[in-house]
């Protein structure tokens, strides 16, 4: 039996205000966006990293200018990122008994987990992106909104070049997919069924309407 293979985890709450203190200190703090919560595992790579960050800055967790919901991201809204490093996201239960060591040692989680910081500042504005002290006790406040709350994992899959390719291509179709209106989608679904084989039922295998990602 193969042995299960952890990912990278974060917890991403929409938020009217977030803060991080340490001891009497409040080391960082943001008005409306996001409050990250993102536990690094022992087996993540940079392709992992780069993955949640795309994820978290474009998740349309927020409003448009006429109210309409699930419309636009964080960057699109230019909101603030509070994001804290918690390896108890990596717990595997024994019993009763959380055991932490899936989790990124801290020697190699620190450094890591400052490139994804970076990655975030780079991408977004440096001066949206926060951050609470890692490794520290920390007290972090968080006043959810809505509530919303989305938990995210890096995806698992082949390691081999050519296999991550096509699997980045299949993403690309189906995120592709989702940004056409219902009505022309269906259109073109039906059109390509028609060709292939007129026959064919609305379960025929292929349909894209069965691919769906949260």
């Amino acid at each position: 039996m193969p042995e299960a293979v952890t990912t990278m985890k974060a917890i991403i709450q929409r938020v009217t205000k977030a803060s991080v203190t340490v001891g009497e200190e409040q080391v960082s703090s943001i008005g409306r966006g996001l409050c990250v919560l993102l536990g690094i595992s022992v087996e993540d790579t940079h392709r992992d990293a780069e993955y949640i960050v795309r994820k978290i800055l474009n998740l349309r967790l927020f409003e448009d200018e006429n109210g309409r919901a699930w419309s636009k991201s964080v960057m699109d809204k230019e909101f603030e990122v509070l994001c804290v490093s918690q390896f108890t996201l990596q717990c595997i239960l024994k019993g009763n008994k959380p055991d932490f060591h899936a989790a990124m040692p801290a020697e190699l989680a620190e450094p890591f987990y400052n490139s994804i910081l970076e990655n975030m500042r780079s991408t977004h504005k440096p001066e949206l992106i926060k951050d609470g002290k890692f490794g520290a006790y920390m007290q972090v406040n968080i006043q959810n909104d809505g509530p919303v709350t989305i938990e995210l994992t890096s995806p698992t899959g082949p390691t081999d070049p050519k296999q991550l390719s096509k699997q980045e291509k299949q993403q690309q179709r189906k995120e592709k997919t989702r940004t056409k209106g219902p009505s022309e989608s269906s259109r073109e679904k039906g059109g390509q069924r028609s060709r292939q084989d007129p026959n064919a039922s609305s379960g025929a295998e292929g349909d894209v309407s069965s691919e769906r990602e949260s």
